[in-house]
């Protein structure tokens, strides 16, 4: 891995650690002999740098189950998924979710709970601890825990009807840590951040660096990775795209203005397009259901909503020039079905440099992509630094040891 000339052979060390920690975390079991020739270091320094790491107890090496070629086979490295893991975290529209992710993103155990209309996102946090408590009765005692996260959607619905914008809150993080008295403690980000990181980790944008994710549920938000990073903006509150005002005569928004983009493309368009009472929930994956089907008022409704989400993405595509725009949340089925649609309006609009390159493509991660993100966000300390994180070698220090 390249390091600055200025770097002490320590600092390379530990770099080169993260650098091999992170690739099995993400790629899976990989031999020492792939391992040399994808990270560019020697076959000597991956083999000392995979016994390091094999000796914290966050991989294992074992020999291929069949040889190749002849001569002594390249032990296979691979992350401890059942020792090492985080807690990730969703505090959606309507329920809420708790999975325990083993190191390599493997999801160990899940459990999740209504979330009643009008309960905040602090309010979540005692049912999101009972939940963990529960999963962790379960955790053997040498497993060690590195960290969790939680997403956290950024609109609601009040029990009066009325919308409500919000999202993550960075005491909310802390809330929670202090709820499990957990060590390493909590990370809280917007859900369309949190699930477009897991598209770029281990989802259809794998290996993009520039792409625009957009999420849709009751509103619409964008994880938007420019560069390899996400971008947070100021307290991390970047994304509200479904904020841009598309339709100056469109109907008011629950954020106080009027003809905002989720308006015309959030779920409760596509239930008005159908006739239905844009308040019931439900009633969104009947009609999704019916257009797939071909069912001529509900493939009208997907196809008017389709029209205003082609309008939108060829603004981000104008402003941001990203490599790709991925459709989540509800929106993923929107676009399936619309997809012609949302192609035509943005040929209309986006500007050729723009349009020629961008691709357009479906969510691949569905429902679990908050909780596969957030624990990518609870992972990222130990791969930048496995042996100094704070957490290594630290075994039965997780949330099982807090008060029930």
């Amino acid at each position: 891995m390249p390091s600055s000339p200025s770097a002490s052979q320590e600092e390379i060390r530990r770099q080169n650690l993260g650098a091999v920690l992170r690739h099995v975390h993400v790629h899976g079991p990989t031999s020492r002999a792939e391992l040399t020739a994808r990270l560019g270091l020697n076959r000597s320094t991956i083999g000392a740098l995979a016994a390091d790491l094999a000796a914290t107890g966050l991989v294992t090496e074992v020999a291929p189950t069949t040889a190749r070629r002849a001569g002594r086979p390249s032990l296979v490295v691979s992350p401890r998924s059942d020792r090492v893991y985080a807690h990730a975290l969703s505090i959606e529209v309507d329920r809420l979710r708790a999975a325990r992710i083993g190191l390599g993103g493997r999801i160990l155990d899940l459990r999740e709970a209504g979330r009643p209309c009008g309960m905040s996102a602090f309010d979540a946090v005692g049912p999101l601890a009972d939940l963990v408590r529960d999963m962790e009765r379960s955790v053997a005692g040498d497993a060690l825990f590195v960290g969790g996260a939680v997403a956290v959607a950024d609109t609601t619905r009040d029990p009066d009807g009325r919308i409500r914008i919000g999202g993550a809150d960075e005491a909310l993080g802390a809330e929670l840590g202090a709820e499990l008295a957990a060590g390493p403690g909590f990370v809280a980000a917007d859900m369309a951040d949190i699930a477009g990181l897991a598209e770029h980790v281990r989802g259809v944008a794998a290996g993009v660096d520039d792409f625009v994710y957009l999420h849709g549920d009751l509103g619409v938000s964008a994880g938007i990775i420019i560069d390899g990073r996400l971008v947070r903006g100021h307290r991390g509150h970047s994304g509200k795209v479904g904020h841009m005002v598309v339709n100056r005569d469109g109907l008011p928004c629950g954020c106080g203005s009027r003809g905002c983009w989720e308006t015309e493309v959030g779920e409760a368009a596509l239930l008005r397009h159908a006739g239905r009472d844009p308040a019931e929930r439900a009633a969104v994956a009947e009609v999704l259901r019916a257009a797939a089907d071909a069912e001529p008022t509900a493939r009208a409704a997907v196809q008017q909503v389709a029209d205003w989400l082609g309008f939108g993405v060829a603004n981000l595509v104008n402003v941001v020039n990203p490599d790709s725009v991925v459709f989540g949340g509800y929106l993923r089925e929107v676009y399936a079905i619309g997809a012609d649609t949302v192609r035509r309006r943005l040929d209309e609009m986006a500007l050729p440099a723009s349009r020629e390159h961008v691709r357009l493509e479906a969510a691949a991660l569905g429902r679990d992509a908050p909780l596969i993100g957030a624990a990518e966000l609870a992972f990222d300390k130990l791969l930048a630094d496995p042996l100094n994180a704070g957490v290594a070698g630290q075994p039965g220090t997780g949330p099982a040891d807090a008060p029930a």
